[in-house]
């Protein structure tokens, strides 16, 4: 039976950027939404191959204010893919600064601390992260149109300062193709409802960016080229 159209995408993605190697422990960071569900079973599917030789553990971070995250059944679901799942409370309001506004870059800069404290603490030398496509080029845009630079969120990267790597494997993978994996695969997913969401920026990009692609999947596919095939000679 031939394998998901999400996974064999997934596989080119791990072959061109080597994300998977050898002996490769990876945390992989589980919100409970669809993409990072899809990236779990990916890889609780590539762990059965024969020759795979990597470990992984799906980490969920509970915070102090909102229940975002996996419900009972998705953690079932995790269960009966064989995969090791860890639950972390972060208290993420209470560590907010007299006079601060709680945010979405707040809540996500603490998760983030936190799961390379974990990964770094366990041992693991990878750290997998659910962004896909459109989050890589939403990032770009935002990035290039408010900040004025070309960057965005790499499908991997070595941290200096660390042993680890993150690595995206879902980067070739658009928004479309994860929610027809999620609905042919029939697991439920959950995204996080809490009061202080403030996405107007990503939104505002999302917006951008359907609107330079037609929402086609080999325009955005384009654009992620470009930013690999950079002409400096062209460019003031």
């Amino acid at each position: 039976m031939p394998q998901p159209k999400l996974f064999s995408v997934i596989d080119k993605a791990i072959y061109n950027y080597k994300m998977i190697e050898s002996g490769d422990k990876i945390l992989v960071g589980a919100s409970g939404g669809k993409d990072s569900t899809a990236l779990v079973e990916y890889l609780a599917n590539r762990a059965r191959r024969r020759g795979c030789d990597f470990t992984f553990t799906a980490i969920h971070i509970e915070n102090d204010f909102e229940a975002c995250g996996m419900s009972p059944r998705l953690r079932g679901q995790l269960s009966e893919w064989g995969v090791d799942a860890v639950n972390l409370f972060v208290n993420v309001e209470g560590r907010l600064k007299e006079g601060r506004k709680m945010s979405c870059y707040w809540c996500s800069t603490q998760r983030r601390t936190e799961l390379i404290r974990y990964a770094l603490e366990h041992g693991y030398n990878k750290l997998a992260l659910g962004h896909h496509l459109d989050d890589i080029l939403e990032t770009f845009l935002m990035n290039m149109l408010e900040k004025g630079e070309l960057s965005t969120m790499p499908p991997r990267l070595a941290y200096e300062k660390y042993p680890l790597t993150i690595i995206r494997p879902l980067c070739y993978a658009d928004v479309e193709m994860i929610k027809a994996h999620a609905g042919n695969a029939g697991y439920i997913s959950t995204t996080c409802t809490c009061s202080y969401q403030d996405n107007s920026a990503r939104r505002a990009a999302r917006e951008k960016l359907n609107a330079l692609t037609g929402g086609e999947r080999h325009a955005k596919e384009k654009m992620l080229c470009a930013l690999k095939n950079i002409n400096a000679l062209y460019l003031p």
